[in-house]
């Protein structure tokens, strides 16, 4: 399946420039099984990659425009009467779709925040009582400004507790924002790129990723930076359960994209920040991703990790 991942990396890139660690952790994120949380100002590419991923993989692609108005049924879909058969007809939200992009997803009030909480980890929803599963792969990207806070609503800890990665697109260089006005005249649109693999191709990079080897040892490592979030002095409330087996299954694709049917200490220490600092709640004003690389700096690597 190599020539899968370049076809999709490469695909991306035509409309993504100079992003080559966002495209990267995205991808951890999809063939993960999970969802990804792009925390970044506005302008830098984060609609842009989520439509553009929608496109290469072929799949539906649905957008939410989060706003203080926004009801949970805005999102899920809600039952309507049809007057013609005189019975309810369910009428389907955007959650129904393979990628969906909640644009400011802090804009939205923590009610309609929450109908994301089921679908996010079970893949379905349930309205009126009945269980309704939505397409598989469903990706979840979304999106919120980290510098504006009139009118937002943060999100809560179960909330993040969802995404399996948190990033941050950046500025482009000086050369990547030129390549980007080139790239503008030659007219290269999300709208023109074809669909380089399927949506079977994407189940199967799951399932293929899924059986990447972790052994007993780099388990012990992973929890060990786990558990120690949870007695350091500058957090507040550390990383999950939940937490822990996200930061497993991204090690794992971060070794599948790499080539490689086994994980190693660098898979973790690559997708550790990103994986484990947004569930922090950290004390003293100190910054996530600086305490978890401090962690991973504080845990030695052991020999046996280093021969498996």
């Amino acid at each position: 399946m190599r020539d899968k991942i370049v076809a999709l990396t490469d695909n991306l890139s035509r409309t993504i420039v100079g992003k080559e660690k966002p495209i990267r952790l995205v991808m951890v994120a999809l063939l993960s099984g999970g969802h990804a949380l792009l925390e970044d100002v506005p302008g830098v590419g984060k609609t842009l990659l989520a439509k553009s991923l929608a496109r290469s993989i072929n799949g539906r692609f649905q957008r939410v425009q989060c706003t203080p108005d926004l009801l949970p049924t805005d999102v899920t879909g809600t039952n309507i009467w049809n007057p013609d058969s005189r019975e309810f007809e369910f009428l389907p939200g955007p959650v129904f779709a393979n990628v969906l992009l909640a644009d400011e997803i802090n804009r939205a009030t923590p009610r309609t925040q929450s109908a994301l909480l089921e679908v996010m980890e079970e893949k379905q929803v349930t309205v009126d009582g009945e269980a309704r599963q939505v397409p598989k792969p469903f990706f979840v990207i979304a999106t919120q400004n980290p510098v504006e806070y009139q009118g937002t609503f943060p999100l809560p800890e179960a909330q993040m507790d969802r995404f399996t990665i948190s990033l941050s697109m950046g500025y482009p260089s000086e050369a990547e924002e030129l390549q980007m006005l080139q790239k503008q005249l030659q007219r290269v649109q999300v709208d023109e790129l074809e669909a380089c693999i399927s949506l079977e191709d994407v189940r199967e990079l799951q399932r293929l990723t899924s059986l990447v080897k972790v052994t007993p040892s780099l388990q012990q490592y992973m929890l060990t930076i786990v558990r120690a979030t949870r007695t350091d002095d500058d957090i507040s409330l550390g990383v999950s359960p939940r937490g822990t087996v996200a930061l497993q299954r991204a090690t794992q694709a971060m070794a599948f994209l790499q080539e490689r049917d086994y994980a190693t200490p660098d898979d973790v220490k690559y997708v550790a920040p990103h994986v484990l600092a947004h569930r922090l709640i950290v004390a003293n004003g100190r910054q996530p991703q600086a305490i978890i690389e401090r962690l991973l700096r504080s845990q030695p690597v052991e020999p046996e990790l280093l021969a498996a």
